[in-house]
């Protein structure tokens, strides 16, 4: 079916203004995806995974601007690991604010000297996650960050990493527009941990596409910068096999717009992958979490774990699907969406589903939303608990499901601070 005239005008003028390299691999990688891009449009608010979200701000043909954020009152996020940092400014790598691209088991490299090569390891991973993903529903923010990202970085892992890869991401003009895309290979038996943290631009694009082989290890935590009235659209694609573990968590605090996707397949036998989010947001916040995770294979495990705090009318929403393919026995995937909601005029938007078509399997799902529990509450007013203190202790423990998911303590105890933060600063 030909594309309609108003996605094909809509889709012509978005382009426009975009650089696309034709050299090389990654320019054949970037045509494919520039071919699937066309023939999908950009998403509308009609269209079925969007309607929850309005994209218009994501593909307007200017990013609408956003004011840089003083965060000089807080250290920060991941201040206290030690890390390789890898730093963008407004989607641009900066070299000076980096660390060197060296690390004992793994190989980093950016995108953006490596994609003008004939031959390179990224070439069977750069766009191929990304176009597996759009079936069976159609990702088009994605083929349009394939096809025109201008940097990121490919980190092949070969050993267990000697610390944590850290990604950086500054915002400084009001009205920039990054697209980044990374990829992650880790070989069997290796094991990396990537941390991502910051606003990153006024609208900010990103993919990261990962493949975790037999018996390997991929850790992933990020926490999206305070800037409140960005916007950013991401995805996460990942392909686990045989006995491979991939875990991801997000903190989300602030943002006008955030639309985070996660696309993950459990291609070999006894794979795990977890997916969790911790999002909370006053007033003018609209934060959506979309995930589908694929069980292609026996005996695999899979947890979808998102709280969202809500106030002022902020909006949430969830949508998440489990699908369980015709011989993926002994499956176990669960899925929990959860809402608190801390006035009567914030929302949240929750479509949790299962596809299942094999016959041995262990699946749940659940949403729920609802207010502070005021039994708890007075349970600790009449022990003396302030009331502002009562509610932060409450709401912590809320999100506490989805932070356990991080296995690195330290770590999650730096995320724990960050949201005592947030209750404090919001506390009126």
């Amino acid at each position: 079916m030909a594309l309609p005239q108003a996605k094909q005008d809509a889709l012509a003028a978005r382009i426009a203004g975009l650089s696309f390299a034709s050299e090389g691999w990654l320019g054949a990688a970037r045509g494919e995806a520039l071919a699937r891009l066309s023939a999908m449009g950009l998403p509308a608010k009609r269209d079925e995974y969007w309607r929850y979200t309005d994209p218009s701000g994501l593909v307007a043909v200017d990013a609408p601007r956003a004011a840089v954020f003083d965060d000089s009152d807080e250290s920060p996020v991941f201040d206290g690991i030690d890390r390789l940092k890898i730093v963008f400014v407004d989607g641009v790598f900066d070299a000076g604010a980096s660390d060197d691209l060296r690390l004992a088991g793994v190989e980093i490299e950016r995108l953006a000297k490596a994609g003008g090569a004939d031959i390179h390891w990224a070439r069977d991973l750069y766009g191929v996650l990304e176009a597996r993903g759009q079936v069976p529903v159609q990702r088009p923010l994605a083929a349009l960050n394939s096809a025109f990202a201008t940097d990121g970085v490919l980190i092949r892992v070969t050993a267990k990493a000697a610390k944590p890869v850290s990604l950086i991401y500054v915002h400084k003009s009001e009205t920039s527009d990054a697209i980044l895309h990374h990829c992650v290979k880790v070989e069997s038996g290796a094991e990396i941990t990537i941390l991502e943290n910051g606003p990153a631009a006024a609208r900010f694009s990103k993919v990261l596409e990962v493949e975790v082989a037999e018996g390997a290890r991929f850790h992933h935590i990020r926490a999206q910068g305070r800037d409140h009235e960005r916007r950013a659209v991401t995805h996460v694609f990942a392909r686990l096999g045989a006995g491979a573990l991939f875990k991801s968590f997000t903190l989300t605090a602030n943002g006008v717009l955030t639309r985070n996707e996660a696309v993950i397949e459990l291609a070999g036998d006894e794979a795990v992958a977890h997916v969790a989010g911790a999002a909370v947001g006053d007033g003018n916040f609209h934060h959506d979490d979309t995930v589908f995770v694929t069980h292609a294979a026996e005996r695999c495990e899979s947890r979808q774990v998102f709280k969202k705090v809500l106030k002022n009318g902020a909006v949430g929403v969830f949508q998440g699907k489990i699908l369980v393919k015709p011989g993926a026995q002994k499956t176990d995937g669960y899925q929990i969406s959860q809402s608190l909601l801390l006035d009567e005029d914030s929302q949240f938007l929750a479509k949790p589903e299962l596809e299942i078509y094999a016959d041995d399997v262990k699946c749940s799902h659940g949403s729920t939303s609802g207010a502070i529990d005021e039994v708890a509450l007075f349970y600790l007013r009449s022990r003396g608990v302030p009331e502002r203190v009562a509610q932060s202790l409450l709401v912590l423990a809320f999100l506490a499901e989805a932070i356990a998911e991080i296995e690195d303590e330290a770590i999650a105890e730096d995320i724990r601070a960050r949201l005592e933060g947030w209750l404090h600063r919001h506390e009126h």
